[in-house]
């Protein structure tokens, strides 16, 4: 339980009830730990209260299932989708369920996974007969780079800048460069930066600063990238990234944050730029990515980078905030 920023408790909670019509029991297994879980430690997460158990990467067993029209059954290994749409909103009625008008997701508007078994919607499941449970808790992380990239509609051989080399923008690099685009990283940390090189195959990387500019404009031949993704959560970036926008270009916000951000108009309309936002991932999202996973055209080896058990959480979680940690995806394991 993250009874407040900086702030986590070991707890008992209540056996969950037997799961009704359209629900599943689940047994979680393991936890992906992500950015939203420390914006959340931070006391920097919008959208958030406290007290919250946190919890939304999530690899699983099934235990029961509630009467359902489903294939699935007690002894299935499953990704959870932890976005808990209404359905009948207009966004939801549009398939748009990541948008729904009342959309509550796991760990953050309500108590999350980081616990031994809860119940959620069966058709918030994804089963998978061969794939681990390390590699089922990565699917909702590998799910937001691949939204945004779909947003992005990229075509191959397209010039794209990724800004911030944490996970999520590692997930967004990655399909970003299965789309056949020309993946350009940048990162303050040259730690992130060689994992882009070394596992990702990112040829090109830079450091922010003043001669960012000029470097990317060197490295694509004086273009600009026709598309750069900000995956930092960080106002001055995400402000910054305009400018490196080419003509006629897009600009996808894929990190999140808590205030306002503001742009020199005149330059966005000279370029006749296109802004986008991105937020979380749908089913036929978890779909896709498992079934690349599972045909071996995603390898999700290099992602793990650290693991504790869920007793060894509290003392581990402040440590995963420090750049020197090294950082890639930390797991945790229930059981």
């Amino acid at each position: 339980m993250l009874d407040e920023p900086y702030h986590l408790r070991m707890t008992e909670t209540e056996e969950p009830p037997a799961p009704g019509p359209g629900e599943a029991l689940i047994q979680v297994s393991r936890i992906g730990i992500c950015g939203t879980d420390y914006h959340a430690f931070r006391g920097r997460q919008p959208f958030f209260s406290y007290p919250r158990i946190l919890g939304h990467e999530l690899g699983v067993e099934i235990l029961a299932l509630g009467e359902n029209d489903s294939d699935l059954k007690p002894g299935d290994r499953c990704a959870v989708e932890p976005y808990l749409n209404c359905g009948t909103c207009i966004a939801c009625r549009k398939g748009k369920t990541n948008c729904c008008a009342s959309l509550k997701v796991l760990g953050v508007h309500t108590d999350g996974g980081m616990r031994e078994r809860i119940i959620v919607p069966i058709n918030k499941l994804h089963r998978s007969a061969t794939l681990s449970l390390d590699q089922l808790a990565l699917v909702e992380t590998l799910g937001i780079g691949a939204h945004a990239v779909d947003r992005a509609g990229l075509t191959p051989g397209e010039n794209v800048l990724v800004i911030g080399a944490g996970p999520i923008g590692l997930t967004a690099m990655q399909f970003a460069l299965s789309a056949g685009a020309n993946v350009i990283a940048m990162d303050f940390n040259e730690g992130r930066l060689s994992f882009c090189r070394e596992q990702l195959r990112v040829e090109k990387t830079l450091h922010p600063g003043e001669e960012a500019l000029s470097i990317l404009l060197e490295m694509t031949d004086g273009d600009l990238p026709t598309a750069v993704f900000d995956a930092t959560g960080n106002p001055d970036s995400m402000q910054g990234a305009f400018k490196f926008v080419a003509p006629g270009g897009k600009l996808i916000l894929v990190g999140l944050f808590l205030g306002d951000l503001s742009f020199y108009d005149p330059d966005f309309h000279r370029k006749e730029m296109t802004l986008f936002a991105t937020r979380n991932s749908t089913g036929s999202d978890f779909r896709r990515i498992l079934k690349l996973m599972e045909t071996g055209k995603l390898d999700t080896t290099p992602w793990i980078s650290h693991r504790c058990a869920i007793d060894e959480m509290q003392a581990e979680f402040s440590t995963w905030l420090e750049p020197a940690t090294g950082v890639i995806k930390a797991v945790v394991a229930v059981n």
